[in-house]
């Protein structure tokens, strides 16, 4: 349990007692906007613990059993702004398991309900979860740290008309009637940190894909949903020829409604994903392809605590990268890369100057959210690390490694530290390859080291090209795009000067239809452009965007450079006011420091 100990964000004390299993009986309550029953949690403990602390945020606890009905003591400690309230059960001799009967809060963090109107259907509701980092505790009273894994199993109980999935094996694929609707039945038999527990419940329809993969989507978006991820059993096998077995069973992608904060989250058998990676032409699967690598690196091996977030999302950018290489070509792969590390060089810009304590990858987290540290930074220096180790040591060893480690802490949390000794045991032996390597620079000092690898595209570089063309006074039409990928678009659209004329923002909206793009990159692209310049008809589509779908990576930036211009303060918060109900709680977190 040593990993587990230095969780600052969790009050559990793992060395004492620990929860190995939750069991969730659970009624959706769409009127009141609560989950209401019941968690029984199965706990391993030393011979002289006589309790167990949980985490919880404002849930209502109504009492604790043991299985036999008979009360339990227990204490709710007063709530800290961060980290909820912690929970002390005290447990008589003997006792392994405790039935926590409780309901969540209408406002829990987690949990999004949502109105008919605000489903592609419009006709039914809608309720889904987003656990990560430390929101679990807002609808489960458990553990609710990342080093501390959990098998879990579950009945939920839901009206009628309305399907629930979840991150586990479904045991009643169809439901089962019950007097006051359908129940369904989950089990998850592979320990997970309690942040990949999942739920989502709404008209919710399937498409199968492959004999272990299946699009879930409401009714109207699913068709169009399941062409989308057309190549989702390639993904598996591409990941598998990488990584080893995939040890889930199924993989299955469920698309939300658009309110849904990330472009995916990574949920055991059910990757969550946001409708804005419908573009239509399977320009933006590489998400799913990052998904589908968290199978291996995140949820597999996973990071103990949330300083060591790198482990999660360095190593499956890097995987994305490498599953896109091997379905898509290595073209498509650097083009990725090039736009990665463009994405980093901004990010750490923004946060302060590659000397910034944020930009170091086992950042410092102490008295603030995890969610702090979720930039892209540990995502881009994270891979841009293991393609450093890649190329160096080369590919064929590199890949027989990262083969053993994943296996070697398969269905275990571990820390940075554990990382640096197995790469260090298995791979990095020689003191001048580490040296060369420079891995407690890269690890825990800020910025980019020097010896990073510069990404290079040549389609790339012909789009900085047209750019400087375009910028020169070439009008529009005169750019050959017609078989530009999104990744291209992109890049055509960051190479642009800072600042723009209204001929040339007009010359490029009429002949590309940017403000009318259904592609999600490419619009969010231009619309930061036209905020830079003011570029006035561009402004209902931006105000369409940002009402209409609530993934905090578009959303973020475009209000910070509204309300850094004069002129966008008011119209930011009149969008705001509008939007913000529409918001999960992971966005409107971030946004409401923003929109002041």
């Amino acid at each position: 349990m040593s990993t587990t100990d230095s969780d600052i964000h969790s009050f559990a004390k793992p060395e004492e007692a620990h929860v190995t299993h939750v069991a969730l009986d659970l009624r959706a309550d769409f009127d009141a906007k609560r989950l209401i029953g019941t968690a029984q949690l199965r706990i391993e403990r030393r011979s002289d613990a006589r309790q167990i602390v949980l985490d919880t945020r404002d849930l209502e606890i109504e009492q604790i059993t043991d299985l036999s009905g008979q009360k339990l003591g227990f204490i709710l400690a007063p709530p800290d702004p961060i980290l909820g309230r912690a929970l002390t059960v005290f447990l008589p001799e003997g006792n392994s398991d405790i039935v926590i009967h409780y309901q969540t809060s209408p406002t829990a963090e987690a949990l999004q309900w949502l109105e008919p109107s605000q489903t592609a259907g419009k006709k039914r509701p809608y309720l889904f979860s987003q656990g990560q980092a430390i929101l679990t505790r807002t609808w489960i009273p458990t553990q609710d740290s990342p080093g501390i894994r959990q098998t879990y199993s579950a009945r939920i109980v839901v009206p009628s008309d309305l399907r629930a999935v979840m991150s586990a094996e479904q045991l009643t694929p169809d439901g089962k009637p019950v007097e006051d609707g359908r129940t369904f039945e989950f089990r998850l038999t592979n320990p997970i940190p309690p942040y990949l527990i999942a739920i989502a419940v709404g008209d919710i329809s399937f498409r199968s894909k492959g004999p272990r993969t299946g699009v879930y989507a409401e009714g109207p978006v699913v068709g169009t949903a399941a062409n989308e991820f057309e190549d989702l059993e390639k993904m598996v096998s591409a990941a598998e020829a990488l990584m080893g077995p995939y040890q889930w069973g199924r993989y299955d992608v469920l698309v939300l409604p658009p309110s849904f904060p990330f472009g995916g989250m990574e949920n055991p058998r059910l990757t969550f994903a946001t409708p804005t990676v419908l573009a239509g032409d399977r320009s933006l699967v590489s998400l799913v392809a990052h998904e589908l690598a968290h199978s291996w690196s995140g949820n597999l091996v996973t990071n103990a605590t949330w300083s060591d977030f790198w482990l999660n999302e360095g190593v499956t950018t890097y995987v994305e990268s490498r599953i896109m290489e091997a379905l898509y070509g290595r073209d498509r792969a650097a083009m990725l890369d090039v736009l990665n590390r463009t994405e980093l060089m901004n990010e750490i810009a923004r946060v302060g100057g590659s000397s910034a304590a944020d930009t170091i990858l086992h950042i410092d987290l102490k008295g603030r959210n995890p969610d702090d540290g979720a930039t892209t930074i540990p995502y881009n220096k994270g891979a841009a690390l293991l393609k450093l180790i890649e190329q160096t040591v080369g590919r064929q060893s590199f890949d027989a490694w990262f083969k053993g480690y994943l296996d070697r802490h398969a269905f275990q949390s571990i820390t940075t530290a554990m990382f640096l000794a197995d790469l260090r045991g298995n791979l990095i032996r020689d003191p001048e390859l580490e040296k060369k390597l420079r891995l407690d620079e890269w690890i825990y000092k800020p910025g980019l080291p020097d010896n990073a690898l510069t990404p290079a595209s040549d389609a790339l570089a012909r789009v900085e090209q047209a750019a400087k063309t375009f910028a020169g006074g070439a009008k529009a039409s005169t750019i050959a795009t017609k078989n530009w990928t999104t990744q291209e678009w992109q890049h055509f659209l960051e190479s642009l000067p800072k600042t723009l004329t209204p001929e040339q923002l007009a010359d490029l909206d009429k002949t590309f239809g940017l403000s009318k793009r259904g592609n999600s990159e490419v619009l969010f692209d231009w619309l930061r452009i036209a905020i830079r310049n003011h570029y006035e008809p561009a402004m209902p589509a931006l105000e369409h965007f940002l009402t209409s779908q609530g993934r905090r990576k578009f959303l973020r930036p475009l209000y910070e450079d509204l309300m850094a211009a004069d002129w966008g303060k008011p119209l930011a918060k009149k969008i705001y006011a509008e939007a913000r109900p529409l918001y999960h709680a992971v966005s409107t977190g971030t946004l409401d420091q923003i929109v002041r």
